[in-house]
């Protein structure tokens, strides 16, 4: 009998998956928790073979939650079940110790034979996402930004226009406008807002 913990901060996504796992033989949904302290406490206190958990609760994230619970139970894995799908979030639960992710969208089937699989000791993820990390690792390393365009990016960061990040690093505004280029460039964006989400998803910021 797999023990699952069920942790996901929708009380009605949660009660579906609940519904879902109890009624599969070998499973049994033993516990569940709204946020991220909470399935961190109930893990603790039930020592659960497996918690399905989302990514993105309060009180503390599903990555935050994961290295918790991995760090005090060995024994317990973890199967990330979540909306969200970009590199960053991937990256950071697998990090954490997550044996699997998969997306809400699945069939009940897949997410069914990834608490199998997650309880097995395998790991578990959706094709969606195996194709994104093969991609990512496919993909040639990122050109790194000169330490004067990361002080022009600090300053985008911060709202300040062209004009401004100009005075503040005594250069002019096509020198501005330039170094952004390079960083739209090197990046891979067209825009500020992109350039500035996508430098403090890498840790540039």
């Amino acid at each position: 009998m797999i023990r699952v913990l069920v942790a996901d901060d929708h009380a009605v996504v949660r009660a579906g998956i609940v519904a879902l796992l109890d009624d599969v033989d070998g499973i049994e949904v033993v516990g569940q928790a709204a946020d991220g302290l909470a399935a961190v406490e109930e893990a603790r206190r039930l020592r659960p073979d497996l918690v399905v958990m989302d990514v993105r609760m309060p009180g503390a994230t599903g990555d935050v939650a994961t290295a918790r619970i991995r760090a005090e139970l060995p024994g317990t894995r973890v199967l990330i079940l979540t909306t969200y799908e970009s590199d960053s979030t991937i990256i950071a639960a697998i990090e954490a110790g997550a044996s699997g992710y998969l997306l809400k969208a699945a069939p009940a089937e897949e997410l069914i034979e990834g608490v199998r699989s997650v309880a097995r000791g395998e790991t578990a993820l959706s094709p969606a996402i195996a194709a994104q990390l093969v991609a990512r690792l496919r993909a040639p390393a990122p050109a790194e930004l000169t330490p004067r365009e990361l002080d022009v990016l600090r300053l985008v960061a911060a709202g300040c226009s062209n004009r401004v990040i100009g005075e503040r690093l005594f250069i002019g505004e096509a020198t501005v406008k330039s170094h952004l280029l390079r960083v739209f460039e090197k990046l891979g964006v067209h825009d500020r807002t992109r350039a500035v989400t996508l430098a403090m998803e890498r840790g540039l910021l």
